[in-house]
């Protein structure tokens, strides 16, 4: 094994692997997101196998440096100052199916393009993530965030998640149970670079029916007597998500965003009660209309965050210098070009405390920071 100089290209065979650790120096980090915005990584290695993933973290013990881990870069906001540490790019690859009869389990490597797998999954008649379809990102990043749209997430159908812990370079396989699914969170966010996403199974159901319960997507499918396929479900889906500026295509003038930038919130009953008094006093809601809200369980409910922020005054096609709100979905922050992420952060912080003090509701950020000082820099500003 060879070693060089911190700072310089380091190269290390692994003895079990063909790949190579290739540790490079001042990379930027803004072409590796769909936000085109942050500095650059002190160190970054792009990680194709679990020996190189695991040489990788002792070189950083062994040079005092923290880590972080990063996937296709769709739902992260990267520091203006970059990342001063090591910098490691979850890049496995390849997808195996297991066929157990009616269950079809389907594992995929933590690099692997996430929609590529749905219309994969779509194509071999597996149920379980045709409503995720068009979400942008890689697979390693799905249970991190527990992905969901439509009435659908991937804590739903996945079975378990490979990881590498960073701490004991062991490997293991989560359980379901043990991820700690929520609504848009899991372990893996709660405690940030703790584990590397290596894998996620998905049980899926061969010849499954479609899930089609999210109002907006049966409408979009003219539900008459017949079920729609799962093709016919991918398919709405993804025009949906196109009408929103949700599928990133190269002429959208929307595409550099990370999709919503808040989650929406969940509040109990007396608190949805007191949001609707305070829309109504404040004039921005009728006294026959209500504030959009959906069910969760029979105690709370789920609130449109696009709506919060456009009756707090930030309405969609909002433009501040470089950054701004999507000409198509208020929930989605974009970038113009030639701006900085404080120039995005500065825009969010000011739609949360509109929000906060119309509604005296907290609107959380949905994408993962990285290079900040706290996990939530939004909190931090306040």
């Amino acid at each position: 094994m060879r070693w060089g100089t911190l700072g310089l290209m380091i190269e290390e065979a692994d003895c079990n692997q063909e790949s190579v650790l290739r540790i490079q120096q001042r990379v930027p980090l803004a072409p590796l997101t769909t936000l085109e915005l942050g500095g650059t990584a002190s160190f970054f290695a792009s990680i194709d196998s679990v020996g190189v993933a695991k040489e990788a973290i002792r070189w950083a013990n062994r040079n005092s440096r923290p880590v972080a881990i990063l996937g296709g870069g769709s739902n992260v906001v990267v520091s203006d100052d970059g990342y001063r540490g090591l910098v490691l790019r979850a890049a496995l690859r390849g997808v195996q199916l297991r066929d157990d009869g009616a269950t079809v389990r389907v594992t995929a490597a933590a690099g692997e393009p996430w929609d590529d797998l749905v219309e994969m999954t779509v194509t071999e008649n597996l149920a379980g993530l045709e409503c995720l379809s068009g979400i942008p990102g890689w697979v390693g990043a799905t249970p991190i965030q527990n992905v969901g749209a439509y009435g659908q997430d991937v804590a739903m159908a996945i079975e378990g998640v490979r990881v590498l812990d960073l701490k004991n370079l062991e490997e293991k396989t989560l359980a379901r149970e043990a991820c700690g699914f929520g609504y848009r969170t899991s372990t893996f966010r709660e405690i940030p670079n703790h584990f590397m996403v290596l894998s996620v199974t998905f049980a899926l159901e061969r010849h499954g029916r479609p899930k089609i319960e999210y109002g907006e997507l049966r409408r979009s499918l003219e539900i008459g007597g017949t079920t729609p396929s799962l093709a016919e479900v991918r398919q709405a889906v993804l025009g949906l998500r196109r009408s929103k500026s949700m599928v990133i295509e190269a002429s959208d003038p929307n595409r550099l965003s990370a999709g919503s930038f808040f989650v929406n919130p969940v509040v109990d009953a007396l608190t949805l009660a007191t949001m609707i008094e305070r829309a109504r006093n404040s004039g921005v809601l009728g006294s026959s209309e209500n504030v959009p809200n959906f069910p969760v369980d029979g105690q709370s409910f789920k609130v449109s965050a696009a709506w919060l922020i456009e009756k707090a005054g930030f309405a969609k096609g909002l433009r501040r210098g470089a950054c701004g709100i999507s000409s198509a979905h208020a929930l989605a922050l974009v970038h113009h070009g030639g701006g900085t992420t404080r120039d995005l952060l500065t825009l969010a912080q000011d739609i949360r405390d509109a929000v906060r003090l119309q509604f005296d509701v907290e609107l959380q950020p949905e994408p993962v920071f990285l290079g900040f000082p706290t996990a939530n820099p939004l909190a931090a500003s306040r």
